[in-house]
């Protein structure tokens, strides 16, 4: 199976262009965040959700936390998909799937240790897939991505394997880990930020040597069987 790719901290119609002549099968744009890098207005989220060409899909990565304010952000700013990025009520995802359910749902879990596995059956009945990040929030200022760091991939690959939904692959990710991280996670997908850029702005270069690095591990997986 091909690993999908989501190029993330888009901040312009212009990187998204590149992203897409990179390969990437998704979009990920970030609105507001208690820290963190690639933060973008919702005007500017809007205009570049609606540039997108079908199939590539749109992230909105929210930090709200309530099904009301989660829904009223993707009505403003159009995504084909929500990325919820803080470990929010469950019951709030399940009245968002009610509220807006043509919209798909991608749920990130923080993957600060063997608990994340206990956070699957609250979350996996109202959402189309996970992530699998490496933030902190519960930090005195949350982290809720971005932060250039893997997390422990044992974990991630539990993960996966007990996950009955697709799960995306986060963290601190590039053309020198990202085989090892393919090997031994199996992700449906990977999630790149600040590892493809160079003083903030996408790496043409970085990108390409990522996406061969997830080609040939594609392949070589394939022919193991």
């Amino acid at each position: 199976m091909r690993t999908r790719i989501k190029i993330c901290c888009i901040a312009s119609i212009d990187e998204a262009q590149l992203a897409i002549a990179a390969g990437a099968d998704a979009l990920g744009l970030v609105a507001a965040m208690p820290s963190g890098p690639g933060p973008i207005p919702d005007a500017c989220i809007a205009q570049i959700a609606a540039w997108t060409p079908p199939p590539v899909a749109t992230f909105l990565l929210t930090s709200e936390t309530t099904a009301q304010a989660i829904a009223e952000h993707v009505r403003a700013t159009q995504p084909s998909t929500v990325q919820i990025v803080g470990h929010i009520d469950p019951r709030e995802v399940e009245e968002l799937a009610r509220l807006l359910p043509h919209v798909r749902r991608v749920q990130v879990i923080h993957v600060e240790g063997p608990e994340a596995l206990e956070l699957i059956p609250a979350y996996a009945p109202h959402v189309h897939a996970f992530l699998l990040d490496s933030g902190r929030p519960g930090a005195p200022v949350p982290e809720l991505g971005g932060t250039g760091r893997t997390h422990d991939w044992s974990v991630s690959a539990r993960f996966v394997r007990a996950s009955p939904r697709p799960v995306f692959l986060a963290g601190g990710l590039d053309a020198n880990n990202v085989m090892e991280a393919l090997r031994q996670v199996r992700p449906y997908g990977i999630d790149l930020c600040s590892r493809v850029r160079t003083d903030g702005k996408l790496d043409v270069m970085k990108l390409a040597l990522l996406m061969a690095a997830v080609r040939d591990v594609d392949a070589a997986l394939y022919a193991e069987g």
